[in-house]
C-alpha cells in the first residue's frame, strides 16, 4: 500500500457511527407470540414450567421390557398391551411379560428398557426378542434435558428457530423482547418512478426504499414506505408530521448534497437536524437529529451510497437497540487481487467478492455511488484507511464480510 500524510476533514466514520447510536435509545420491551420473536432479542430470563421430557418415554418404536426378563435372548414373551403415543391409561408391565411401545409414548410402571423394533420379530401376541438390552436402554427419561424450574433461555439471547422451539416445548407461548423497531422510509426526488410502471424521460425507477425498507426487516424491524412525497418543503415536513408518532425513526435518501433543491436539507436545516460531511467514499453527504419528536437519519440519494450508509452507521445502532451485543459484522484480512486508488481524506468502501476458503478478494466494480449491480454481485465491503491512497494488487486489506 502507498500512504500519504494528509489533514482529515469531516467528520470521522467512527465519530458519526456513534451520533447516529445516540438517537436511538433501547427499545420498549413488549411481550410477542412466538411466530414474531424470530431474530429479536429475548429481555428476560425465561423459566421452564415444566421439565422436558415431562414423564419418562421411549426413544423408539418397539417393546417396552425388563431387561431382565430378556437377559437370556433369543426368546419369546406374551404381548400384553399396545401403548401408541399419547396414551395415558398405561398399565403396569407384569414380569414375564412386553407391552408394544410407540417412539414418545409413556413407559408402563415396571419397564426398565425398550427393545427396538428391528431386534424383533415384530409380533403382536408373542414376541420373539432376538437380542438382550441393559437396563435404560431407548428410554428418555423425566427431565433428562431440561428441568422444571431452570433457567431454560437467559437475557440477550438472540431467538433463532432452537429457541423458539424449545419456547414452546416447555409450553410458553410468547416471550418478552425488545421491540421491532418502527422505522419510516422516504425517498426524496421527484424524477422517481415506481417499479413496474412506464418510465417517462428524465425519470428514473426507485429503489432506496426498497433496498432500505428490506435491510430493516432483515435485522427484525418493521418499515412503512412513504412514496413519493413531492420536492416540496412544507409537503415534505406534513408528511414526516402526519407518520412522527407511530415511527421510531426516519430514514430518508436524496436531498442531502450542496446543490440546489436539495428538499431534505432545506425542511429539516435549523428544525433538529444538523447536516454534515462523514469523511467516507461514497456517502459523504449525512444528517442526523430529532424532528418534531421524531428520530432523523438521512443518507444520500445515490442507493450504493444509501446501503452503505445503512450498514455502517444505522444497522448497528439498530440491532444495538434491539439489544443485540454483538452488532458489527464479522471482519477478515484479505489479499487484493487488483490495483485500486482511493481519494484523499476518506475512508474509501469498495466492493469486492470474497470466497470462504480463500485468502483473496476480487474487487467488484469501481468506486461510483452508483454502481448497483457491483454491489449486488459483492459479499464483501473493501476498506481503503484515509491516507492510503492507493492499493496494489498483492496488498492486504480489511474485508467487512456482509453474507
Amino acid at each position: 500500500m502507498v500512504s500519504v500524510d494528509v489533514p482529515k476533514r469531516g467528520v470521522t466514520p467512527w465519530e458519526y457511527r456513534q451520533e447516529v447510536a445516540a438517537l436511538l435509545p433501547a427499545l420498549p420491551v413488549e411481550s410477542l407470540p412466538l411466530a414474531r420473536c424470530r431474530g429479536l432479542v429475548l429481555a428476560e430470563d425465561v423459566v421452564a414450567g415444566v421439565s422436558l421430557p415431562p414423564f419418562d418415554n421411549s426413544a423408539m418404536d418397539g417393546y417396552a421390557v425388563r431387561s431382565s426378563d430378556v437377559a437370556g435372548a433369543p426368546l419369546a414373551l406374551p404381548v400384553a398391551d399396545d401403548i401408541p403415543a399419547g396414551r395415558v391409561d398405561v398399565r403396569p408391565l407384569a414380569p414375564g411379560t412386553v407391552q408394544r411401545i410407540m417412539t414418545g409414548a409413556p413407559m408402563p410402571a415396571g419397564a426398565d428398557a425398550v427393545v427396538q423394533v428391528e431386534l424383533t420379530d415384530g409380533g403382536t401376541d408373542t414376541v420373539l426378542i432376538e437380542a438382550a438390552v441393559a437396563a435404560r436402554t431407548h428410554v428418555r427419561f423425566v427431565g433428562e434435558d431440561v428441568t422444571a424450574g431452570t433457567v431454560v433461555l437467559r437475557a440477550g439471547t438472540v431467538l433463532h428457530p432452537p429457541q423458539l422451539g424449545l419456547a414452546a416445548a416447555v409450553g410458553i407461548a410468547a416471550l418478552p423482547v425488545r421491540r421491532p423497531p418502527r422505522v419510516l422510509i422516504l425517498s426524496t426526488g421527484s424524477e422517481l418512478v415506481a417499479a413496474g410502471e412506464p418510465l417517462p424521460p428524465g425519470h428514473i425507477y426507485e429503489s432506496n426504499s426498497v433496498l432500505l425498507a428490506a435491510a430493516v426487516e432483515e435485522i427484525g424491524g418493521e418499515a412503512t414506505v412513504l412514496r413519493f412525497v413531492p420536492d416540496d418543503v412544507s409537503e415534505f415536513r406534513a408528511a414526516i408530521t402526519e407518520h412522527a408518532a407511530s415511527a421510531d425513526l426516519l430514514v430518508t435518501s436524496g436531498g442531502v448534497s450542496a446543490g440546489a433543491y436539495e428538499v431534505v436539507k432545506d425542511a429539516l436545516t435549523g428544525h433538529g437536524v444538523e447536516f454534515v460531511r462523514v469523511a467516507i467514499q461514497p456517502g459523504g453527504p449525512q444528517g442526523r437529529g430529532v424532528f418534531d419528536g421524531l428520530p432523523v437519519v438521512t443518507f444520500p440519494g445515490n442507493p450504493v451510497s444509501a446501503a452503505l450508509s445503512f450498514e455502517l452507521f444505522l444497522r448497528p445502532a439498530l440491532l444495538s437497540a434491539l439489544g443485540h451485543t454483538v452488532v458489527d459484522r464479522p471482519r477478515v484480512r484479505a489479499t487484493a487481487t487488483a490495483a485500486m486508488t482511493s481519494p484523499p481524506n476518506r475512508v474509501q468502501y469498495r466492493r469486492g467478492r470474497h470466497d470462504a476458503g480463500t485468502v483473496e478478494v476480487v474487487p467488484v466494480g469501481g468506486p461510483g455511488s452508483h454502481l448497483l449491480a457491483a454491489f449486488a454481485a459483492s459479499n464483501c465491503l473493501i476498506e481503503i484507511p484515509d491516507g492510503v491512497s492507493e492499493v496494489r494488487a498483492g496488498d492486504e486489506v480489511d474485508l467487512i464480510l456482509l453474507d
